[in-house]
């Protein structure tokens, strides 16, 4: 039985110790979805939101206690009389939360999170703007948890073959006759456990794949004709509003005709730029792309002329939303004042175009919380006129409650802004 016993602590140790660092790297993971929950609504990391980016603030104060009493009990940090609280509470006119829930544990993750977040990128770099206002990479935990399932798996296998070894020692002792062990396959408690792993684990891809449906982030479809944005937008800096007229009068960007297309090349019959390559690496001849805009196109670059023989281009869709979502480009361009490669990436940089968001509910709803509307400045000369009817909201900028007013703050979350 000492032998017995000695060797279950030599099996059992190492997967209990294996467990418990498991767990603190599982809780140091929770440092995002902390972040994501309690912080995100007025900061981000790298940028300046309603509340001050996060990015390097331990280095910002005299003690991680004085930054952990701030966070819990802003009030308290300013009753220390420490200089950097009242300076932090006279400089802001918004007023903090109160994170009393939090644990010390809690808030070390949320730093931590914050510590390893890459920095700003350098003056001048251009990246693409991702609506929450964060410029890090999302880790994601799927492995992790997989790994701690696993082990979890294995602790248990390991305790119902010592319960039946244990179980077997104990009837031998008091002579009851022992029966033969079970086979694997023919355990009811093994048979049990393996169907609900694999229950478990079949249901997480199920509903992982059911939340991606629909989802085309990185399509990169092969078009009829290569039209590399780098060469038009990018390189002849040719506006996107010459081609897609319609992003700032009406629902839908749309496709230019080939009319539009021929405008330049009737007289531009050939490309003598810097080479272009497709995704695969295979070099494209710009100038037999510009023969099938021609043959599309019904036009003779010798006689120049049109003939009876024009056709259609039949582009491939990249960007699709579902038929139950409402989004007005003019909406977003005109009122919202953004740029194209806010939700379509750096779009001057690409060759073949692919979709650079996912365009998911979740995408858009973050970029509702965080992108400010024009509201209409003190002297009345500059902004959008209609915001005007916001009076409670101008009263608020004009005591100093608040600096600015979001696209949530209007309305732009509910569900019918978008849904009808």
């Amino acid at each position: 039985m000492i032998d017995l016993r000695l060797g279950l602590k030599r099996i059992a140790t190492p997967f209990f110790i294996t467990i418990l660092l498991v767990g603190n790297v599982a809780k140091a993971q929770d440092g995002q979805a902390l972040f994501t929950q309690n912080c995100a609504s007025c900061h981000a990391i790298n940028k300046t939101l309603t509340g001050p980016a996060l990015a390097g603030v331990e280095s910002r104060w005299t003690s991680k206690e004085l930054l952990h009493t701030w966070i819990k009990n802003w009030n308290k940090a300013v009753a220390t009389g420490d200089p950097y609280a009242k300076q932090m509470a006279a400089s802001t006119t918004n007023v903090m939360n109160t994170f009393e829930n939090l644990g010390d544990a809690e808030i070390d993750a949320i730093l931590a999170y914050i510590a390893k977040a890459p920095a700003a990128p350098a003056p001048g770099t251009a990246t693409a703007v991702d609506p929450s206002g964060a410029t890090y990479d999302e880790s994601d935990n799927s492995i992790l948890y997989g790994v701690l399932t696993l082990i979890l798996a294995v602790i248990a296998l390991v305790l119902l073959q010592v319960n039946s070894n244990l179980r077997k020692l104990t009837d031998d002792k008091e002579g009851v006759p022992s029966h033969e062990p079970i086979p694997f396959y023919r355990n009811k408690s093994y048979i049990t456990l393996l169907t609900l792993i694999l229950f478990v684990i079949g249901g997480y891809f199920t509903v992982k794949g059911a939340i991606g449906l629909g989802r085309n982030k990185d399509y990169q479809p092969e078009q009829p004709i290569y039209y590399s944005h780098k060469v038009h937008a990018g390189t002849n800096q040719i506006s996107c509003l010459y081609c897609h007229g319609g992003a700032v009068e009406g629902k839908h960007a749309n496709i230019p005709s080939v009319n539009t297309c021929m405008n330049c090349h009737m007289t531009i019959n050939e490309y003598a730029g810097e080479k272009i390559y497709r995704e695969d690496g295979k070099e494209v001849d710009g100038t037999a792309e510009i023969q099938k805009l021609y043959e599309y196109s019904g036009w003779d670059p010798v006689k120049r002329e049109y003939g009876n023989n024009g056709k259609p281009v039949e582009w491939i869709k990249i960007h699709n939303l579902p038929d139950h979502v409402y989004f007005n480009h003019s909406q977003h361009t005109v009122a919202g004042k953004l740029a194209c490669q806010t939700c379509h990436g750096n779009i001057q940089e690409m060759g073949e175009v692919k979709q650079f968001a996912e365009l998911s509910m979740g995408w858009c709803v973050n970029c509702h919380r965080e992108s400010k509307v024009d509201f209409v400045d003190s002297s009345g000369t500059s902004g959008n006129k209609f915001y005007s009817i916001y009076e409670r909201y101008h009263n608020e900028i004009k005591s100093k409650k608040r600096d600015s007013v979001t696209v949530s703050d209007i309305g732009g979350i509910e569900c019918q802004k978008c849904h009808y």
